[in-house]
This record gives C-alpha cells, sequence and structure tokens, in this order.
C-alpha cells in the first residue's frame, strides 16, 4: 500500500487536484463553497470592529468568510482538539438556522473533550511531568492533572484559579495545588518568581533589571519543602522559623513590608489578580487568542515587555477588559474569538501584504499538534495506541481507551509524539513545542508500518465499507467526510473513482490506498 508498493503513490498524485496548501502558509486556488464563502469580512462583534479599524488604516483586505466545511472542521480542532463525526457534519450542513455557529461554539465549550483538550495545553504550561528534570512523580502528576482538569471542565474563575495555585499548602499527594511549586526547576525564589512570572504575568524575569528581580522574589523567599515517611510525597508551606517583617516590592514598582504572620504569596496573589493590574488578565487573553489563532496579539504571547508591542493594543484591552468584567470567566474569552468574524476568515489571503498575518487579516495555516494528530489517525483507522512507563516507580499504565490528549505525565511519549514535537514540559514555554514539519515526519506518514498497520487492520473502515454496499461513489463521500469533514468535489470525486477502476486492486485495498492519500495530503495535517 506503501511508497514500496507505488499504487497509493499513483493515487496521491492523482489526487494532487486537491487545493493544497502552500510553502506561504496560504490556501491554493479558493473554491467558493469548499474552503471559502464569496461573503466579505463583516464584523460579528468588538473584536471585529477593532481589527478591521487597524487593517483599513494599513490598507489590508482581509479574507472572505470561510466555508461551512471550513469552519466545521476548523473549530472541532481548535476548542476540543478532535475531528467531528461524519454525522455532525452532515448536521451542521443540513442546519439552515443563521446562529447555527454560534449554536455548535456553545455546544463544544460544554463537551467534556473541551476540558480534556484544555488540560493538555494547561499541564504544558505548568509542567507537568514525573520525570527528570521536573521530578513530580506519578502520584501527584495524577493528583495534579485531575485539579486542572476539574477546574477547567467547573469552568473556575480564572482569578481562582491563579490564587489557589500560588497560596495553597500542603502535602503534593492530597493539596495538587502545591505541585505548582514542585514542578520548577529550582526552589530559590529566583526560579519560583521566575515561573510565577511567566505563568501568570507572560515576562521572563531574567530581562529584568536585577534590583526589580529582586523585589518580586522576596515574595517567594519563605517557600519550603519537606519530605514525609510516605514514598515520594512532599509537603510545600511556610517556612514558620522567618518571623522577621519582609520588604518586598511588586513588579510594579510600589513597595511593601509584609508583616509576621501573613503569607507573602498571598499579598502577592492579591496584587495579581486585582482588576486593575496591568500584567495578569492581559497575559491570559492574549495566551488564548494565540492558542486559537496561531500567535499573540503580543508575540511571543510568554515575552511581553515594553519593546514587544501588541499589533492591536486595543483589541488587547477590550478583551482585558471584557475577562475582568465577566468575572475571569475563561469561556467567556473563548466564546468571543470562536464568534469573531475574525477568526471564522477564510486561511486564503486577500492582500499580498506581508503584514496581513501578523494582522490577523486571514486564518493562519498551522500543522496539528503531535497529540492531535495521533489521535485524528485513529479516529480515522478504528485502533489506539499504546502508552505506559516503567519509570519512575510506581509502574505507569494507560488504559488504550485514552486519548493521547488526555495523558497526565509529559514524560510518557512515543516515538510519533516526540518525532511531531510535543513539548518536554521542562520550561514551562510556548516554544517547546514544536511544529514545524520535518522530512522525518513526512517520511512517517509516507512509509511507516505505524501507519500502514493502522490502516489495514481497521475495523473502523470495513464498517464504512459495508455501509457503502458496494457503492464506490458513496463510500468515496464517506471516506472525505471522514478524513476531511467535507465531500469531495467532482474532479476528486472523478479520480478517485477512477483509481477504484484499476484493474488488480479490490475495493478494500482501493479504500486504503485512498485514506492513506487523504492523511497525506495538507488538508488533513494542517489547521486551515
Amino acid at each position: 500500500m506503501l511508497i514500496k508498493g507505488g499504487r497509493a503513490v499513483v493515487l496521491l498524485q492523482m489526487l494532487a487536484i486537491c487545493t493544497p496548501l502552500c510553502a506561504q502558509n496560504r490556501m491554493g486556488e479558493a473554491r467558493f463553497g469548499q474552503f471559502e464563502t464569496n461573503v466579505k469580512y463583516a464584523p460579528a462583534n468588538d473584536i471585529d470592529a477593532l481589527v478591521m479599524r487597524t487593517l483599513h488604516e494599513q490598507g489590508i483586505e482581509p479574507a472572505n468568510r470561510c466555508s461551512d466545511a471550513v469552519f466545521i472542521r476548523r473549530v472541532y480542532l481548535d476548542a476540543i482538539g478532535s475531528l467531528p463525526e461524519p454525522q455532525e457534519v452532515r448536521r451542521f450542513f443540513e442546519d439552515r438556522r443563521p446562529n447555527k455557529r454560534a449554536a455548535l461554539i456553545d455546544a463544544l465549550l460544554e463537551r467534556d473533550e473541551f476540558a480534556d483538550y484544555w488540560s493538555l495545553k494547561w499541564c504544558d504550561l505548568l509542567r507537568v511531568k514525573a520525570e527528570f528534570p521536573i521530578n513530580l512523580w506519578p502520584n501527584a502528576v495524577q493528583a495534579y492533572h485531575r485539579w486542572i482538569h476539574d477546574a477547567i471542565r467547573q469552568n473556575m474563575p480564572y482569578d481562582q484559579f491563579a490564587r489557589e495555585l500560588l497560596t495553597s499548602s500542603g502535602s503534593n499527594f492530597r493539596v495538587p495545588q502545591v505541585n505548582f511549586y514542585r514542578a520548577i526547576q529550582g526552589r530559590e525564589p529566583s526560579a519560583i518568581a521566575g515561573a510565577v512570572g511567566l505563568t501568570f504575568m507572560g515576562v521572563r524575569l531574567e530581562n529584568w533589571p536585577q534590583e526589580r528581580r529582586s523585589g518580586m522574589e522576596a515574595f517567594f523567599s519563605r517557600v519550603a519543602y519537606k519530605q514525609t515517611a510516605e514514598w515520594k510525597e512532599e509537603i510545600v508551606y511556610l517556612n514558620p522559623a522567618a518571623t522577621e517583617p519582609l520588604r518586598a516590592a511588586f513588579p510594579d514598582g510600589v513597595a511593601v513590608e509584609i508583616q509576621s504572620g501573613q503569607d507573602p504569596r498571598t499579598v502577592f496573589a492579591d496584587w495579581l489578580i486585582a482588576p486593575e493590574n496591568p500584567w495578569f488578565a492581559r497575559n491570559i487573553v492574549n495566551r488564548i487568542w494565540a492558542w486559537l489563532l496561531g500567535r499573540g496579539i503580543i508575540h511571543e504571547p510568554d515575552d511581553i515587555r515594553p519593546d514587544n508591542p501588541a499589533v492591536h493594543p486595543e483589541l488587547l484591552a477590550f478583551l482585558e477588559k471584557e475577562l475582568v468584567r465577566a468575572n475571569y470567566d475563561l469561556r467567556h474569552i473563548y466564546r468571543l474569538i470562536l464568534n469573531s468574524g475574525t477568526y471564522q476568515q477564510s486561511s486564503i489571503p486577500r492582500s499580498g501584504d506581508p503584514r496581513a498575518e501578523v494582522l490577523f487579516a486571514y486564518y493562519p495555516v498551522r500543522r496539528l499538534e503531535a497529540e492531535v494528530l495521533i489521535d485524528a489517525l485513529c479516529w480515522i483507522s478504528g485502533t489506539r495506541e499504546s502508552y505506559s512507563s516503567a519509570i519512575p516507580e510506581p509502574f505507569t499504565f494507560i488504559p488504550e481507551e485514552h486519548r493521547s490528549i488526555e495523558l497526565a505525565d509529559g514524560s510518557i511519549t512515543s516515538q510519533f509524539l516526540e518525532m511531531f514535537g510535543r513539548p518536554a514540559r521542562d520550561t514551562g514555554l510556548e516554544s517547546e513545542r514544536n511544529n514545524q514539519p520535518t522530512d522525518a515526519q513526512r517520511l512517517h506518514l509516507l512509509n511507516s508500518s505505524h501507519v500502514q498497520d493502522k490502516i489495514e487492520r481497521s475495523a473502523r473502515l470495513n464498517g464504512l465499507i459495508r455501509a457503502a454496499k458496494g457503492n464506490r461513489r458513496t463510500l468515496i463521500n464517506i471516506v472525505y467526510l471522514n478524513i476531511l469533514s467535507r465531500y469531495p468535489t467532482q474532479a476528486e470525486l472523478a479520480a478517485a473513482e477512477e483509481y477504484f477502476r484499476t484493474k488488480g486492486i479490490n475495493l478494500r485495498q482501493a479504500t486504503n490506498d485512498l485514506v492513506w492519500a487523504l492523511i497525506n495530503t495538507k488538508e488533513f495535517l494542517y489547521r486551515h
């Protein structure tokens, strides 16, 4: 079936008529109804009015609205990290309600997979990892991940989420939030302050003057750790021996004296989550924008500094105020962005201006994350991936029904996840995840027994063939709907039908080759 067999390569060449994604991160020739509509960009909410104002000032034309087929695939991947079921795609195509996109967004934000997928993002940021150099160990990893997952599922207000992480004390097994302090490389105040600044302010303290760093480090100078008799249990607590008043300084330069009996972390947390704080809300809304649209309004999203300005400063200020107004409800920000005309643009630019991508004049094309991609391949083929770890003790075994986006421990990985850029979770930096395509990735998808076995042993494909009842055209339509979340064009359908009539290839072989060819298209491998 693969390169050495040659058949699927022929089919892949025939299907080159599928609109490709070019090296400049743009879709190829536009086809109204397939990738975009003929509806021009129109403001759907305040986000768009602010983006449009800047685009108009710069003379940049925004992209058209994306098609329904593009939207449903995009919003499923961006909101829950999963492909839509074929029946969900059909229902969406048949829905004639003018607000059907907004209704779908609301439904996705309430699904269990929303918490699964965004726990993955937060576990990257919070360095949830059992092994070196983080060394949380499996018991603490599971407790920490469960707390993060529950917080997202229950839509815990973001200020409460941050406050609990910053101020909790106790056992790392029984008070999961204290693992924030344990999941840091280094236990000195400078390391803790650096992690706090990166996570909750989007700043890199190593770029600050020493006096300013020292003022913030003082808030964490009394965090202490001690072992217990239980294997690998550790207590995070406030050092009771430190009884003198403590002088510290907030990052905005305001000095404070913390009296004996006060927890300096609580003083810092109160300052951090105050509505007027210039870092807290701005940082998280900028991160969410970057997670959904590929780059931050301030880019990189964890490198906020005066000489790295926002490309849409009024937009960033609006989102910041909206989060505070909504009592730190993060789903409100997701909903605003996903419903915006800016997010729902096509990925086909209508401007050749090199600033178009930076200013969000079209949806940026980018490759699926490693975990999302392997889950998609498993879903399409009806197979599973096995994950386990013999070290550190206790032995960790992951049930096969768990998807990769549900993996709690950053130490548990696979050749596929490593090859496709899963982050090591050592630093909490967004740049740890590498979504750049490589030759090794292409060769794995084109010619590995791993992918071949998934397709050839797929019970799901057997079911699709039975459902088509021998009708080649029906079968081709079903395969496209499963893999690309759309129906084939007439040209694609004709090319596939011609291949299915190739002498010496039976229906199952032809179906395997079609599946193999489609999962090697950039349309499948990329968000667009």
